[in-house]
């Protein structure tokens, strides 16, 4: 969870320079991440300015780990957040098709190639 070191209690309304503080996210990320995840709506007042409550905190997080920690796509992480299944993560997962014989023979008259060449 977000460290804030504000005097604020744990549930007040955040600034997004104070989530992006406390993040370590620059501000119009997350301002892109409000346009690439609908369900990442902070409260909106007069001007704009935005205020992210705990839930919307713990969305950033959540997003920020998908995206930046585990190596997801915004698609992807999107995909995890609402449960839909992710295509590249179903393609990673698939069990690797069986390769010809003649592929790998191939396979090993260029890798043969290549070391006769290295070695040359």
């Amino acid at each position: 969870m977000a460290d804030f070191d504000d005097g604020k209690e744990s549930g007040a309304l955040r600034t997004i320079g104070e989530v992006g503080q406390a993040l370590g996210i620059k501000p119009h990320v997350l301002r892109y991440w409000e346009q690439q995840f609908p369900m990442l709506e902070p409260l909106k007042r007069s001007g704009g300015r935005r205020y992210y409550r705990a839930e919307d905190v713990a969305l950033v997080e959540r997003i920020d780990r998908l995206v930046n920690r585990e190596g997801y796509t915004l698609k992807g992480a999107k995909a995890a957040i609402l449960g839909a299944p992710d295509q590249q993560a179903a393609a990673q997962d698939s069990p690797p098709q069986p390769v010809s014989e003649d592929v790998v023979k191939q396979l090993k008259a260029i890798r043969d190639r290549l070391e006769r060449a290295l070695a040359a």
